[in-house]
């Protein structure tokens, strides 16, 4: 997925119905960790599967504040 997707556009939060954010490839720990979309308002993160977004309330994870500030710092434009 690319930041000028027009499916982010319409792509929402399962729980509270908000703007989801790409997250890039990359952090703290090495370029292993996964593509996701990031609802910081609930700070839930959202697996990015083969291209294809997770969306379901039970794929979300809920994050830690460390990771939240990591997420931030990833979200594209």
């Amino acid at each position: 997925m690319t930041p000028d997707d027009p499916l982010l556009n319409i792509l929402a939060c399962p729980l509270d119905k908000g703007p989801l954010h790409l997250v890039a490839p990359g952090g703290p720990d090495g370029p292993h960790h996964a593509e996701a979309l990031y609802n910081p308002r609930l700070r839930r993160r959202y697996p990015i599967v083969d291209g294809i977004p997770q969306l379901l309330p039970s794929s979300g994870e809920q994050v830690t504040d460390d990771e939240h500030d990591d997420l931030l710092k990833r979200m594209t434009p």
